[in-house]
């Protein structure tokens, strides 16, 4: 199965794309962005590998579903447009950014530019039907994002997981902490954020970290 994807990455998950779960969520994915409104935009699907080649990714922050609301969803977990109004999770994140570093935060909700410093995006679906949130859970995508979790955790070292709420820390609990940087706490949604996210320092945490293993910080 030809599938477009950004070289790196699709020769590090070739395997999957003739693996039975694939083969039935694609002609799935197709046919619902034939009959419904779905996001994000089908060029988008697989933004997150191909703003973040697989020897570039230094941090991996895990997302659920792509946001499903009209205009809002860009191929990167928390991330919109230039333009868009920011949902409540990226509100708390940004709000968190600064309260840890100091440093005031672009209002602009794009979040492509972290991308491509090294840091993956990735939610664990990758598509969502519009207003139904949860709507492609289940058919597969899961599969295809723990598989790439697991190459990154298997062929590299010295990677920042940020792993928000118990969706994400479940999804990532294989990851070898001991080669690796796991940083816990629970989700930056409004219900959550207080519970714990904020004051977690996750993005100080994160520079401290990649200076001690020689890679370059991020400008969050």
């Amino acid at each position: 199965m030809d599938v477009k994807l950004e070289e790196s990455w699709k020769a590090t998950l070739s395997e999957e794309f003739d693996k039975p779960y694939f083969q039935r969520l694609i002609p799935f994915v197709k046919e619902e962005y034939v009959n419904h409104t779905v996001y994000p935009a089908g060029s988008n699907i697989f933004r997150a590998f191909d703003s973040t080649p697989f020897q570039d990714v230094k941090v991996v922050i895990l997302g659920q579903d792509p946001y499903h609301g009209p205009g809002q969803a860009n191929g990167l977990c928390f991330s919109v447009n230039n333009g868009v109004r920011l949902p409540p999770s990226l509100v708390n994140i940004f709000k968190e950014i600064r309260n840890d570093t100091g440093k005031e935060v672009s209002a602009s909700g794009d979040l492509s530019a972290w991308a491509s410093q090294g840091v993956l995006l990735l939610n664990a679906t990758l598509t969502v039907r519009a207003h139904q949130a949860g709507s492609h859970q289940n058919k597969g995508w899961e599969n295809f994002t723990d598989a790439a979790i697991r190459e990154l955790n298997k062929k590299k070292t010295g990677v920042v997981y940020m792993l928000w709420g118990s969706y994400a820390q479940k999804k990532g609990g294989f990851i070898d902490s001991e080669s690796n940087f796991v940083l816990k706490s629970p989700h930056p949604s409004p219900l959550s954020a207080h519970r714990g996210f904020f004051g977690n320092g996750h993005f100080t945490r994160a520079n401290e970290y990649l200076r001690r293993v020689g890679k370059a910080e991020i400008t969050w």
